[in-house]
This record gives structure tokens, C-alpha cells and sequence, in this order.
């Protein structure tokens, strides 16, 4: 009897920590807002430290695992098994397999893209490759890699990274500086950029530095780490959100060939406690349009267009990872009139709007969960 009682502990043990498994959901709570009560509950869970979501056309959602898997996720809330044909991704510190995102035309093409973590001489640095998805998303095929993060580096920190379309079909790229932070004021390479795509990674006629060497991708620079971008649904521009270093995580809306400024000012301090000039002493550089101290570290964000949370519409959703939540910010225009946290206990890497309006919540945790907020009765 004892043999067989401690046989049953050690499968439920290998169950409750094996990351391919589903396990049981927790138990909604309700969590009061400035805009009334919201219900949490689990949507998905079994999944080891997910970090980029894309939403499909049936409604379930493809999903990235920083250790380097893929995964559909059904709109039951159903994790399916590892996507095959995942490039090897650079699993280590900040890296792994990072965004995903649909191309425009994917109801026609299936085509989906991915920023991963890449070893390369020298290091390692962000890319991005695209690859076609078949119809029961268990597998890519042609993968392909379009862009490259040059130069590799040493380290396991500051990749960035979110893919973001624009309207006209381009992709955003955002990219950290990989902790080498002097080279984020050079122009000539890639760290702490976002660089603008076509589709097929070719470089578009009007990006600002185009024809200068090793610069035709940029659309701006002097980033730190960038793992935030949404587009706007109204004016179709990119907004990012950067985290600085002891304080100073921004709120951007980067335009075509601006120096965003670091390392040489930022609202925050060097983690060594060594002060860093304050971004309007040097008004040569693009300023934030808003600024957090203490940090949230922004990762991933989406603007709210549904009709589930009235008062939330066109407000920007952000994910905390210090500030263990989502950070929901008031904007008009390019202004930000209020903001409020919704405090969730648990990193949040990414925030996604599901068809029907509730938001959905990737948690970075070993066993990650998508949670999913709905109005809840007053």
C-alpha cells in the first residue's frame, strides 16, 4: 500500500512540473478597477514561460515559449503540442524564442513570423524568419530567416523584441542594445533599434538611412530595450514602450529617423547608482511622451478597440513584469491623461484583445498560464 501511495506521488510530481502538460485551472477571482470589478480566470496553462502571442482566425491563438517552442492554443483554452519546424533559438538569460506575429494576408498565405534569440559568431543577437503554417497548426514548412540583428555580441540580455505590422504592410522589428549601450548611439549597426521591413525582410524605399551602409533597415535608434509595440487603430502610427534602467521606462511614439537619446540621458540611473542626464537637457533627441519611476517593465502592450470594456476603448494595455500586472494607460493623442494598474500578482509579458473583447494575459512563470479578464457583476 505504501509503495503504491509513493508511486502516486511521484507521477503526480512529474505531471504538476512537466511543461507539455495541461494542468488544472485556478478558480476565477474578481479584481475591482476604476471602471468596476473584472473577472480573472485561466483561459490556458501548462506553458513554460510564454512570451508572444498572436490571435488566429478561429479564435485560438498561437503562442511562444521562451525555451524555444511554439504552440496552438485552441479557443477552448486546449494547449496543443510543440509547432514543428521552430528554428533553434539562443535559450539563455533574456533569450529564447521570442514574438510572433500573422502576416496581413495570412488568411491566404498561412504565413506567420518570429523573432527568436539567434547564436551566431561572435554571440548572439535577435533575427527574425517566416515560415507557413498548415491547416492544423502542427507545423511550419519553408522557414526561412529575412532579418538578422547586426553584430552579434556577447551576452544574454537586451533582445528586444516585437513584431508590429503598419498599415502599408511593413513590419516593425523592435531591438534591444544588447547591454552594450554605447553602441545604441551608432546608427551604423542595429543594437538598440527598431528597424522597418517589408515582408519578405528587403529594406523599403523610404526608410530614413537608406543607401547609408548597415543602416537601411533603421527606423530609429538610441533605444535601450524595446519589448513593447502596438499600432495605433486610428492614425496607424507605431507606439513603443522601452524599459530604462534604475527608473526612466518610456512611453515612445518613434518616428522616422529619430535618436531616442541612451545611453546618454534617460529619466532613470545606471544601476551602479552613477546619474545619467535627464532627457530635456539634451533636446537634440526624440523625448518620451511618457515616463515610469519606479518601472513597470513594459513587455508587450495592445490598444483596446472592443466593446466588452466601455470604458477602456482606446486605451493602452501594457504588460508589467515588475509592476505584476497590466498597466492601463488614458491617451489623447499623443498625451497621456491617466493611467491605472491592475494588479494581477504575477509578471505579465504580453496583453492581447480576444475577438469578443476580453483581454487576455501571457504570465512569465516556469508554469504559465493565459489568463482572461472579463467584466464581473458589480
Amino acid at each position: 500500500m505504501l509503495q503504491a501511495f509513493t508511486f502516486f506521488l511521484i507521477a503526480m510530481a512529474i505531471v504538476l512540473t512537466r511543461p507539455d502538460t495541461v494542468v488544472a485551472q485556478d478558480s476565477p477571482r474578481t479584481l475591482e478597477t476604476d471602471s468596476g470589478p473584472v473577472g480573472v480566470e485561466v483561459f490556458a496553462d501548462g506553458l513554460e514561460h510564454p512570451w508572444g502571442a498572436a490571435l488566429l482566425p478561429d479564435g485560438g491563438m498561437l503562442v511562444t515559449e521562451r525555451p524555444g517552442r511554439l504552440r496552438h492554443v485552441s479557443n477552448d483554452g486546449t494547449v496543443g503540442e510543440r509547432v514543428r519546424g521552430v528554428p533553434d533559438v539562443f535559450a539563455q538569460g533574456q533569450g529564447g524564442l521570442l514574438d510572433v506575429a500573422l502576416d496581413p494576408e495570412f488568411a491566404s498565405n498561412r504565413t506567420i513570423y518570429l523573432s527568436f534569440a539567434e547564436e551566431r559568431e561572435g554571440g548572439a543577437a535577435t533575427s527574425v524568419g517566416r515560415g507557413r503554417l498548415n491547416e492544423d497548426a502542427t507545423a511550419l514548412s519553408d522557414f526561412e530567416v529575412i532579418f538578422r540583428q547586426e553584430p552579434a555580441v556577447s551576452g544574454e540580455n537586451h533582445f528586444g523584441s516585437r513584431l508590429a505590422f503598419a498599415p502599408d504592410g511593413t513590419l516593425f522589428v523592435t531591438l534591444g542594445e544588447r547591454f552594450h549601450m554605447r553602441q545604441a548611439q551608432d546608427p551604423m549597426n542595429h543594437l538598440g533599434t527598431i528597424v522597418r521591413l517589408n515582408p519578405d525582410g528587403s529594406v523599403p524605399s523610404d526608410n530614413p538611412f537608406v543607401d547609408r551602409d548597415g543602416a537601411d533597415e533603421i527606423w530609429s535608434y538610441g533605444h535601450r530595450n524595446v519589448q513593447s509595440a502596438a499600432i495605433h487603430p486610428e492614425t496607424g502610427v507605431l507606439w513603443s514602450a522601452e524599459m530604462g534602467p534604475r527608473g526612466g521606462d518610456e512611453l515612445n511614439i518613434p518616428e522616422t529617423g529619430e535618436n531616442h537619446g541612451w545611453p546618454v540621458v534617460s529619466w532613470g540611473r545606471h544601476y551602479s547608482g552613477e546619474q545619467i542626464p535627464d532627457p530635456p537637457t539634451r533636446p537634440e533627441f526624440a523625448g518620451s511622451i511618457h515616463s515610469w519611476t519606479p518601472v513597470i517593465s513594459p513587455s508587450g502592450m495592445t490598444f483596446y478597440t472592443g466593446d466588452m470594456f466601455p470604458d477602456w476603448k482606446g486605451d493602452l494595455l501594457i504588460g508589467g513584469l515588475s509592476a505584476e500586472g497590466i498597466v492601463r494607460v488614458e491617451t489623447n493623442a499623443q498625451e497621456v491623461t491617466g493611467e491605472e494598474v491592475l494588479s494581477l500578482g504575477v509578471r505579465i509579458r504580453d496583453v492581447l484583445q480576444a475577438s469578443d473583447g476580453a483581454v487576455l494575459a501571457l504570465t512569465d512563470e516556469p508554469s504559465g498560464k493565459i489568463l482572461r479578464l472579463t467584466p464581473a457583476e458589480g
